[in-house]
């Protein structure tokens, strides 16, 4: 059965878009893996290809540093890592791509959340000679979380092992288990060499013993659309607009924001919340004019049959099976700030269009990213992933981050600084129910 407002998105023209991330631990090549599919698919234009070899000569490393594509920092290319999320835009004849070369240290773990939030793939690069490391994994682990549940996995540097099918193996067999514990749908693993291009566009001679795809193959052929259709959920919600405007105009309103869940139409009954005020959508309108139903994704202001009170921050839901309205709320946290979070720490809540202050009731747990359970903890530190009770000042209308991204996300906000602390999802972490346990 179709999730609500499934469909497969699109550039407007008609084709299909790929939003993927490159995640993995710091030096395992996926820069130079990005770098590679765009040179390889002639994605770069001469003058970014003689920017890239200027920079190569100037660090003494040959004609082309294909890792170079994508670190555009000053300080990146000096320092030869990936700080901040890099964009990149591909396509071939049949598909579009958004890229996001993630960063690999550990103190950039929550620029590595920002590029996996919006992605419907994530590319996990491994350096075979290394196999997999902390870092990966909790890469992996926030990717799913975040509600990833694609991954093409590259066992990377297979030149430097000689193409020995074990090393691959060994990557292929510890990738496969962590998927299936974060309940993870797809995982298809490629061995590469993303310097020499070896089966990264082109398959290569180099291993025979492997006869599944190339990692431009596996992306062309990865179901694309899940940001875009149900927020990366296989099971989806009913319309949510968050409203962002009250547009006044001739004596009524209209209520502005990016439709959400499923697609709204005239006639649709909703609920405003969280005052829990029922009516119906009178007319949905874009720049370009009224509009039969809207999509998920597209921005549009709806009038509303009666005249009643709804402002900024306020939801706008459909009317079957709305979201919950609370201020009591259990949360999965990836906590980036350089203090430790813990019980009565207080915090400004950023969810949707609403900003709220809270505080923190309780931290419940730590999830262990090696052996993937949720151990008995009193605080989060730097970069540590768990879960939490909050207790919000307004309450919110939230649904459980599997089902929506959007009613399901929010973030926490030092209240002097304004710095974002955390990335929050709704419900505990989404692992198989028959790993799920508590060590205390």
């Amino acid at each position: 059965m179709e999730p609500p407002g499934a469909s497969v998105a699109t550039d407007g023209t008609g084709v299909d878009l790929l939003r993927f991330a490159a995640i993995g631990s710091v030096d395992d090549g996926k820069s130079t893996l990005i770098g590679r599919l765009l040179f390889d698919t002639q994605q770069l234009f001469d003058d970014q290809l003689e920017a890239v070899s200027v920079a190569s000569r100037r660090r003494g490393i040959g004609e082309m540093d294909l890792s170079l594509v994508t670190d555009g920092l000053r300080a990146e290319r000096e320092q030869g890592i990936t700080i901040d999320v890099a964009y990149r835009y591909a396509a071939t004849p049949t598909r579009k791509y958004i890229i996001a070369d993630c960063p690999g240290h550990v103190q950039y773990t929550a620029n590595m959340a920002t590029g996996a939030s919006t992605a419907d793939l994530a590319l996990v690069v491994v350096d075979v000679t290394s196999g997999l490391r902390e870092q990966t994994r909790r890469h992996t682990c926030i990717a799913a979380l975040l509600g990833v549940d694609q991954l093409v996995v590259v066992a990377n540097k297979m030149d430097l092992v000689d193409w020995d099918r074990d090393a691959y193996e060994s990557v292929a067999q510890q990738m496969g288990a962590l998927a299936r514990r974060l309940s993870i749908e797809s995982c298809t693993v490629v061995p590469i060499s993303a310097l020499h291009g070896d089966n990264v566009v082109e398959r290569s001679d180099a291993a025979p013993w492997y006869d599944g795809p190339t990692v431009l193959q596996a992306l062309e052929g990865a179901p694309a659309g899940g940001w875009a259709a149900v927020h990366g959920a296989h099971v989806g919600t009913g319309a949510r607009l968050p409203v962002q405007w009250v547009l006044r105009h001739g004596g009524g309103r209209s209520y502005a924001g990016i439709v959400g869940g499923g697609r709204l139409r005239p006639g649709d009954e909703v609920v405003v919340l969280p005052s829990g005020q029922r009516t119906t959508v009178t007319a949905i309108t874009t720049y370009d004019g009224s509009l039969d139903e809207a999509p998920v994704g597209m921005s549009v202001s709806v009038d509303l049959a009666q005249d009643i009170d709804v402002s900024r921050g306020d939801l706008i839901a459909s009317a079957d099976g709305p979201p919950l309205v609370t201020s009591d709320i259990e949360a999965t946290v990836c906590w980036f700030g350089n203090r430790a979070l813990r019980k009565g720490d207080r915090l400004r809540v950023k969810h949707t269009t609403r900003v709220t202050p809270a505080r923190v009731t309780e931290v419940l747990s730590r999830f262990d990213v090696n052996d993937l359970t949720l151990v008995d903890a009193d605080e989060l530190a730097d970069n540590e992933i768990g879960v939490v009770r909050l207790a919000t000042g307004t309450p919110l209308a939230v649904d459980p981050y599997r089902t929506n991204r959007v009613t399901g996300s929010f973030v926490l906000v030092d209240e002097a600084t304004n710095a974002t602390l955390a990335a929050c999802m709704v419900g505990a972490p989404p692992l198989a129910e028959s790993h799920i346990h508590l060590v205390r």
